[in-house]
Parts: structure tokens; C-alpha cells; sequence
């Protein structure tokens, strides 16, 4: 494992935590951020420091992807952790928390300690596990450590993962403070529309099974059950535009939610471009939901950006609905994706940064990351907002091979990703001999 460099990155157009830019360096030292300033060409010696040319390019903090399925252990011919966090750095994501919903489930600390293990061997990048919740496993939800926090299926999951009752739910909100992440879709709702529209191939129908409605009832259940306990709630890939307006009108200073570039970006309108590549749960909604989510993001009801980066084969793909399964990639494109919008008017760039790092870091009390300045963690990328260039299929590094994206012009892709110090990724070129730490959670 490669130890970390001390770095001067000269002349890069900074993202201060104030919002604003200064055109300057930073010098990181045994994996901090020592100073920032707008030349440090005096007072450090060039011969003990790794200089980065940055002129042209913006430094922002590294991404927090606080939602992907990396599929490690049981299910690596989709993606492993090796493969997935090469898949990280190159998107400028230095930080990721994982789902549970791997063979074996992550619901016991036996479990999450086996994922540590296989992330402190693999990972170029920094990693959290949750633990997830079934109807039997109170007494894990309380004490496995580390964890950014406890994973709820309401709906869209089969098996032990599936806690849908409204009992079961609430023995979970009752007992201890730790966060809870719903996946809120209501799985009754979901099983009665299945029935309904029995039959239909058209990939498009995910939508109307999984509709608005179920994942409005799913919501209202957390948030009622949240109120009740006054428990920290986060509410996963927020998709619809009633769920946002609900938030708007009653949200708890303890509760956070999170919104996909998918459910920015693409729309039912997708399913005729790209057929089941389009199908994730809670699904693709409507152009109006785009807008309101869009809103809702800038007005700060919705807190922060996960990509819910879920691989499936493009054999598995091509199966035909409703043998296909749900989810796409993600952590390659979300950066870029979302510069590219800032770059387009429709947010800023101080906003992009805070919606997938800042705002993560303080939603999930992951201590000294999500800002440059001095005494955080040197977990940073260099971003090219000059130029654009298209998604291709053959430049992925996630196994799966795909994107829904693939084809669209971006800009902001990272040139250099930067974790605890070390070059991680560079011009194209992983090094992949770096290994990223576990985070810590503040109580």
C-alpha cells in the first residue's frame, strides 16, 4: 500500500467553503490539507513535494456517494469492489457508503466485518457499510460498528430484507438513535398494481406499478414514524414530485432526503431510447417530477446527490420485462453530470460541491471531509470544465459496461482524484496500488 505523498497542487481554481473561488495552491501533508492560499511558492520546499500543474483546471472536495450497490460478496460478475471503486476514482467519488442487500446480507457485525475486510484489500477509495434491517435483527440494528447507519427496504426487495409491516417498522424507530435510510415504496401497493397490469412487456409499465402513489404511502409512514420517535431519518432517492411537496411543507429538522441525476435527468420518456436500461426502483417519473425535484433540490428541501449505483449485465438486461432486473450504474457520470448542469445555468458549482460532499459529510457526520481547508482530509478532484466530451461504453470502468448516459456530452470530468493524499487517478491512468481507509461515523 502506498504511503501518502506530500502534494503541492499549484494554480488551481479552488472551491473555498464559503461558496467562492480563489485561483491558488494547496499543500497536503501525510494525507491533510495543510494550507490554502494564493501562492505557497516561498515557503515549501519543491524537492520534498509532488507538484501538480493545475492551471485551467477547479479543484473541488471528492465526491460522497452515500447510496451504491457494489454487489461484493455474491453477486461479483455484476461488480466487485475492486472494479467498482476504479469506477469511483475515475468519477472523482473518494468516498462511498454500500447497501446490505449483497449474499450474504450485511445484517450482522460478522457480515459488515466482512465487507471491511474485503474493502481494506480492494478499495482505492474510502468505504462505509450499512447494516440492513429484517423483521429479526433489532439487536445488530444497535450495536454493529462501524456504520453510517441502518438500511430499511419498505418495498421493491424480497426476502429477509423486506420489512413492510407497519408493526416491524416501528419496532425499528423505536429502539436507539441511530439514522435510518428508507428505501420508501409500499410494497402492498406494488403487489396489487403487479396484478393489474399482468402481462405487459412494455418496459414503460414499471412506472405505473411502481407509481407515485406507492412511494408517496411509503414516505408518509417513515416520516409519521420519524415524528413519533423524533428519529433521524433519511429518506433514500427521493423520486416523485408529491414526495418532495411533502417535505416542503413538513420536514423535521432531523430528517434529511437525497435525490438521484436519474430522477433529475431522465424521464418515462426514456424507456423508448433505451428500453429496460432505463428501469430502476423507485422508477423513472415524469418531466414534471424532473422539474419539482429540481426545485426542491435548489430550495433545499432536498438535501444531497446519491447516484444508487446499481450494476446488472447487459444479458440480464435483455432479458424482457418483467424478467429484467432494476437499477444502472452511476458513480462514473454523476460528477460531470451534474458540472454539466451548473455549467448550463441550472445550478452552481458551490452547489453541485455541497449537494455531493459537503452536505453528505454533515448529513452522515463523517468528520474532516467535504470542504478544502486546512485540517480536513486531502480527499479531492481536479475538474475539467473547458471541454466535453461524450460517455462511452468502452471508457467505463464498472463492470457492468453500460451507461443510461451513454452518449451525452459532459464536461467536468475529473483529470486527477485525489484520496488521503495520494493520486489515486490521473489522465486516464488508475493507480491502483492505493487503498482508501474505512470512514468513521460521529455519534
Amino acid at each position: 500500500m502506498s504511503s501518502a505523498t506530500n502534494l503541492l497542487i499549484r494554480q488551481a481554481r479552488i472551491l473555498l467553503p464559503t461558496g467562492e473561488f480563489l485561483v491558488g495552491d494547496v499543500k497536503i501533508s501525510d494525507g491533510k490539507i495543510d494550507q490554502v492560499s494564493s501562492d505557497l511558492s516561498t515557503n515549501v520546499d519543491e524537492t520534498a513535494v509532488k507538484i501538480i500543474d493545475a492551471a485551467g483546471l477547479t479543484l473541488l472536495p471528492g465526491v460522497i456517494d452515500p447510496q451504491v450497490h457494489f454487489r461484493e460478496p455474491g453477486l461479483e460478475y455484476k461488480e466487485d469492489l475492486f472494479t467498482a471503486s476504479c469506477a469511483c476514482a475515475k468519477g472523482g467519488v473518494t468516498s462511498f457508503l454500500e447497501m446490505p442487500n449483497t449474499r450474504p446480507l450485511t445484517t450482522t457485525q460478522a457480515t459488515l466485518n466482512d465487507k471491511l475486510q474485503r474493502a481494506a484489500q480492494k478499495c482505492l477509495v474510502n468505504y462505509g457499510f450499512f447494516v440492513g434491517a429484517t423483521a429479526e435483527n433489532l439487536p445488530d440494528l444497535l450495536t454493529a460498528n462501524p456504520t453510517p447507519g441502518i438500511k430499511i427496504f419498505m418495498g421493491s426487495m424480497h426476502g429477509q430484507l423486506l420489512v413492510d409491516g407497519e408493526t416491524a417498522l416501528e419496532a425499528i424507530f423505536a429502539k436507539g438513535k441511530r439514522l435510518i435510510a428508507v428505501h420508501a415504496e409500499d410494497q402492498a401497493r406494488i403487489n396489487q398494481r403487479k396484478q393489474e397490469f399482468a402481462g405487459i412487456t412494455d418496459p414503460a409499465i414499471h412506472s405505473q406499478i411502481q407509481d407515485n402513489q406507492a412511494a408517496l404511502l411509503a414516505t408518509q409512514l417513515a416520516l409519521k414514524l420519524s415524528k413519533k420517535y423524533e428519529r433521524r431519518l433519511h429518506i433514500l432517492h427521493l423520486s416523485t414530485g408529491e414526495e418532495a411537496e411533502l417535505l416542503r411543507q413538513d420536514k423535521p429538522s432531523w430528517v434529511t432526503a437525497e435525490v438521484t441525476p436519474q430522477h433529475l435527468l431522465l424521464n418515462t420518456e426514456a424507456y423508448q431510447e433505451i428500453g429496460t436500461l432505463a428501469q430502476m426502483n423507485p422508477p423513472l417519473r415524469s418531466p414534471k417530477d424532473n422539474q419539482i425535484l429540481w426545485q426542491a433540490l435548489l430550495d433545499g428541501v432536498i438535501d444531497f446527490i446519491a447516484t444508487d449505483h446499481a450494476p446488472h449485465t447487459l444479458e440480464e438486461k435483455a432479458k424482457g420485462y418483467p424478467n429484467t432486473p432494476s437499477g444502472m450504474p452511476g458513480v462514473e457520470t454523476s460528477l460531470p453530470l451534474m458540472l454539466t448542469q451548473a455549467m448550463q445555468g441550472k445550478c452552481t458549482i458551490a452547489q453541485v460541491a455541497n449537494w455531493m460532499s459537503t452536505a453528505v459529510a454533515k448529513g452522515y457526520k463523517i468528520p474532516h471531509k467535504g470542504a478544502i481547508t486546512p485540517g480536513y482530509d486531502a480527499d479531492l478532484v481536479l475538474v475539467d470544465l473547458d471541454n466535453y466530451r461524450p460517455v462511452l461504453r468502452e471508457e467505463l470502468q464498472t463492470k457492468c459496461g453500460w451507461s443510461p448516459f451513454e452518449g451525452w456530452q459532459l464536461t467536468g470530468w475529473p483529470v486527477i482524484t485525489i484520496v488521503g493524499g495520494n493520486v489515486v487517478y490521473e489522465k486516464g491512468k488508475l493507480f491502483t496500488e492505493i487503498r482508501g481507509k474505512a470512514l468513521t461515523f460521529d455519534a
